[in-house]
């Protein structure tokens, strides 16, 4: 029963009692009568500006709730004149503009903290109380390759992708660097904060690749051009001293074979030389607009003879609109030539390789059935001059992550299943 009833229903039966004591005690003394009824409706008139002197205060009380539950921290109230509904009114109202400017400071944060997050050169993966990812910015999407949709409101552990795979192990504070395919290098941190009393976890992922790959390229490119200058100067002495002996007459013509193999031999280690400079010496891209379905098809013919010549079969599965780049055309094409080499070499006989482009997100992925890449191999793929190839020098795909790294590209090579190699450059 609410408190107002109450009040009206004592009111109500106090009254009614006096009336009926009033009627008979002065029930033969009529003007009695008439001043004890007269005094009982007085009174009734007082107890109902108490009741409404005394609820107004509570339907203050209930509006301003109620307010309060609509999050409306707009409603104020005005003075009555009366000090008790004053004071209620005065404590209410700077309650009201005490919350109202909180509320507006905590928006302004988090409206700020969003903005941050967004545009951060960080890879911001945010969790719930549960570890589900509930926001992940655009830099995290670029830097793995990944939509939003695909990964909100699930956990790490439940996303197949190695990166996050990896995160799914960090321990709070935390910090590890991760390589992914040889190529990317996370430096990966978790942490958390409190909220509403219970931990929430966020993971902060920085891409380290170019920083590492500039640091790299600076210490072998300093080796790659003391060497070639040593075994340059080296084989131009020798080769003129063998040219000033081969000129000779008197030589002996098992002597002049000897020497021509000779000289034969310091020109295959003068190539051997440049192939190791070219890397380095590679020229900023001349960059031009390339639609990559043209030059893909002007290269493939290209490769096309040695891809026969082993039953080897290309297939196009271009998008329906034209990826179009900004990119050094013969750089690019260097590229494409090397990748599909390494494919045909991987296949040796019978097989396929197919050329794939996407507009969104715009890259291209060249598949081939070829034997695949060993396990424990990925990560060294692209490490300066390793190779799984018996003679092989590893600068092919040296020079193909230095391109594309030039150009501002991502790539990555992988066997996805058996039968299945995947290298996807994107743009």
């Amino acid at each position: 029963m609410k408190l107002s009833t109450k009040f009206i229903s004592f009111i109500i039966i106090i009254h009614l009692v006096a009336v009926g004591l009033s009627l008979y005690i002065f029930k033969k003394e009529p003007l009695f009568f008439i001043a004890s009824e007269v005094f009982i409706l007085l009174s009734l008139f007082i107890a109902w500006q108490l009741y409404n002197e005394m609820i107004q205060p509570l339907n203050l009380l209930m509006t301003g709730v109620e307010a309060i539950k609509d999050r409306d921290f707009n409603v104020k109230f005005l003075k009555t004149g009366k000090y008790e509904m004053d004071r209620l009114i005065e404590i209410y109202n700077q309650m009201i503009d005490q919350l109202r400017t909180e509320r507006t400071r905590q928006e302004e944060q988090h409206f700020f903290l969003e903005k941050l997050i967004h545009t951060s050169p960080t890879g911001i993966l945010m969790m719930d109380f549960d570890e589900n990812i509930t926001a992940i910015n655009p830099k995290a999407q670029a830097m793995l390759s990944i939509q939003a949709d695909a990964v909100l409101h699930r956990a790490l552990s439940s996303i197949q992708h190695p990166v996050l795979q990896a995160l799914s192990h960090l321990k709070t504070g935390e910090s590890r660097t991760i390589n992914f395919n040889g190529l990317e290098t996370y430096k990966c941190q978790k942490a958390h904060f409190m909220d509403r009393g219970f931990p929430r976890y966020f993971i902060m992922l920085e891409e380290l690749t170019t920083e590492i790959l500039a640091a790299e390229k600076n210490a072998y490119g300093k080796v790659i051009r003391m060497m070639a200058h040593e075994v340059n100067n080296s084989v131009g002495a020798v080769n003129s001293i063998l040219d000033t002996t081969l000129s000779l007459e008197q030589n002996q013509p098992d002597v002049t074979q000897a020497l021509q193999v000779a000289r034969d031999r310091n020109e295959n280690l003068n190539q051997f030389m440049r192939r190791f400079a070219d890397v380095v010496r590679l020229p900023i891209p001349h960059k031009e607009p390339l639609n990559i379905s043209a030059l893909v098809m002007k290269t493939a013919s290209l490769m096309s003879s040695v891809a026969k010549r082993q039953q080897i079969r290309f297939e196009f599965n271009f998008s329906d609109n034209d990826v179009m780049i900004a990119a050094d055309v013969s750089q690019m094409e260097q590229v494409l030539i090397n990748v599909i080499k390494n494919a045909i070499e991987s296949i040796e006989n019978d097989g396929t390789i197919a050329f794939e482009t996407t507009h969104q997100p715009p890259q291209l992925l060249v598949i081939d059935t070829g034997k695949g890449i060993p396990k424990g191999i990925e990560e060294q793929l692209f490490s300066p001059f390793f190779s799984t190839k018996r003679n092989g020098q590893g600068v092919g795909l040296t020079l193909i992550r230095e391109i594309l790294v030039n150009h501002g590209f991502g790539l990555s090579l992988h066997t996805e299943q058996e039968g299945k190699t995947v290298f996807r450059v994107r743009f």
